[in-house]
């Protein structure tokens, strides 16, 4: 039998590792769901984290993007506090407001009742992840995900969406040893739940870190950055060669420090430009992003405007997967988001 000696082209994963690409990979953030019809027609009532534990219905939601948009990547239809919620901590997501906990994670108890996540405490999300790559061409890579230690941990001490952090700020600067340990925990949960996903088919990583961007450098360094960097080295130690994305908002500041965590790439909200990214890392920095998501909703001309800057900012990179530079808002038009993707594939054709 003859051995096709050309490997598939796998274009997220190319540019990912810095190499040129059939085509220049995009896909967005919060691309399964939300925004699309289809989505709305099957999520049905209740939590979202309830929707995340049935297969079938991930499955779909998952895959919806993928044949509506030709995107690059299907991202796991999930969420950051799935692990947190597996263990029985008591999260839940509140429609129109996000993570919200009932009793927040305040003290030495509070944290006894965050135990460390095991691989069977999440088996509906293996499960989905090999339903998903089962349905998809060898060219579209599942992207797995988690919360960064930090903005998981954000939520689980704050017990809600925040604008100023005062809770965990206050526990970092007055109860540091119990702030590490909530960290330390966060980082093993992190770790355990990309892991299963790559073990069960996912060929990438991205680590959220979304709310980073409210700590200074100075506390970034010290309270952060150690276990965002032990996320990324466990796994690269668990998975060689599988690339993995360091994100969050507002974040040109911590540029250098979250790069030094260890990702394989670098994503960037729509503040920092992609050159001068790569004038402050080294000019083979392989970067995600960073479409202003406002932009999308301003309608078809703007958003492509705006796509042809960013292609225009990073200047033909081979290390470069187009993005958003934050998540799909859900009042986004569809086939804004298709026209985007259109033209990005057509500028790299």
């Amino acid at each position: 039998m003859s051995v096709d000696p050309t490997p598939l082209s796998v274009p997220f994963l190319d540019a990912a590792s810095g190499r040129p690409a059939s085509r220049r990979p995009v896909w967005f953030m919060r691309q399964a769901g939300r925004s699309l019809p289809e989505y709305r027609a099957i999520r049905g009532e209740g939590s979202i984290l309830e929707a995340i534990k049935q297969p079938e219905l991930a499955t779909e939601i998952t895959l919806q993007p993928v044949r509506r948009y030709d995107v690059d990547a299907a991202v796991l239809y999930s969420d950051i506090v799935v692990p947190a919620h597996a263990v029985g901590f008591g999260v839940d997501v509140r429609p129109g407001t996000g993570p919200v906990v009932e009793q927040p994670l305040r003290t030495d108890a509070d944290l006894a009742r965050l135990r460390p996540l095991a691989a069977d405490d999440v088996p509906y999300v293996a499960e989905t992840v090999g339903l998903v790559v089962a349905e998809l061409p060898g060219e579209v890579p599942v992207l797995a995900f988690a919360g960064a230690p930090f903005t998981v941990a954000s939520y689980l001490i704050e017990g809600r969406p925040s604008r100023d952090y005062r809770h965990t700020k206050a526990m970092m600067h007055t109860a540091e040893s119990l702030w590490h340990r909530v960290m330390e925990r966060l980082a093993e949960s992190a770790i355990e739940f990309v892991d299963v996903q790559l073990t069960t088919g996912a060929r990438a990583f991205q680590l959220f870190d979304s709310w980073a961007g409210t700590l200074s450098a100075t506390d970034y360094e010290r309270y952060v950055l150690p276990h965002s960097r032990r996320v990324f080295a466990a796994l690269a130690e668990r998975h060689p060669g599988v690339p993995g994305i360091h994100f969050g908002i507002g974040c040109d500041h911590l540029l250098e420090l979250m790069a030094s965590a260890g990702p394989h790439v670098i994503g960037l909200d729509w503040r920092t430009p992609i050159a001068a990214a790569r004038r402050r890392l080294g000019p083979g920095t392989v970067v995600q992003g960073n479409l202003d998501p406002a932009l999308v909703l301003a309608g078809t001309d703007t958003a492509l405007a705006g796509t042809r800057a960013v292609l225009a900012d990073n200047a033909g990179h081979p290390g470069h997967i187009f993005n958003l530079g934050h998540g799909v808002q859900p009042d986004t038009d569809p086939d804004v988001l298709a026209a985007i993707v259109a033209m990005v594939h057509e500028d790299s054709a």
